[in-house]
């Protein structure tokens, strides 16, 4: 490692062209999130910060920097369904981000087929190869070190049903670089794909 470090305060500026963290930090995984609220309107939105935290119970769990339509959805109804985005569904969920009023239905805008889950009541993306069905469990407002709120919050819902192309499923173990998933970099426009070249194995210590 180079002894040439930059550093910085995050409070104070990076000093740099673009903040670094989100590249740091990544790629990362896409909460392609779809809700519905409680009057009905369907909304499907791609968010940056998003993770999976538990196995058992299986919990996925995704930021909102803002209270957006996606939070309120679930916050009333406390259902949503993560949609895994792939490379040839990019350009589709890049349409899906688009800052539109709540009734717009970016099923429709995005050019996508909602598909009926079996566990909640707010539909899926049907060219998806992957979607999980979630329900609520834990909404929060993220703070400071000071206690101090910020305007984002964080949802995590337990994984109630999960919907697997079979053609990813090689000799029963799911086969992730085959679904090209795409990830999230740090540039203002960086995306990344997983391939098989990316594969490299590495077994736990006994």
């Amino acid at each position: 490692m180079s002894a040439d470090i930059h550093f910085y305060e995050p409070a104070k500026g990076h000093g740099l062209p673009h903040d670094p963290f989100n590249a740091i930090v990544g790629p990362r995984p896409i909460g392609w999130i779809s809700s519905r609220g409680a009057d009905g309107i369907v909304n499907l939105a791609p968010y940056s910060f998003f993770n999976a935290f538990n196995y058992t119970p299986p919990i996925v769990g995704f930021a909102s920097i803002g209270y957006k339509d996606s939070v309120r959805n679930i916050e009333q109804t406390r259902e949503f369904c993560w949609n895994l985005a792939t490379r040839p569904l990019a350009e589709p969920m890049n349409a899906s981000c688009a800052a539109v009023p709540p009734e717009v239905d970016e099923f429709v805008l995005a050019g996508l087929t909602p598909a009926a889950s079996r566990a909640v009541s707010v539909p899926r993306v049907a060219e998806s190869p992957v979607s999980f069905e979630c329900r609520l469990t834990q909404l929060i407002q993220l703070e400071g070190v000071g206690g101090e709120k910020v305007p984002t919050w964080l949802v995590l819902g337990e994984v109630v049903g999960v919907h697997v192309d079979k053609a990813l499923l090689k000799d029963g173990i799911y086969d992730t670089a085959a679904a090209r998933p795409i990830l999230r970099g740090g540039g203002p426009a960086d995306y990344f794909e997983i391939g098989p070249e990316a594969l490299f194995k590495m077994w736990r210590p006994r």
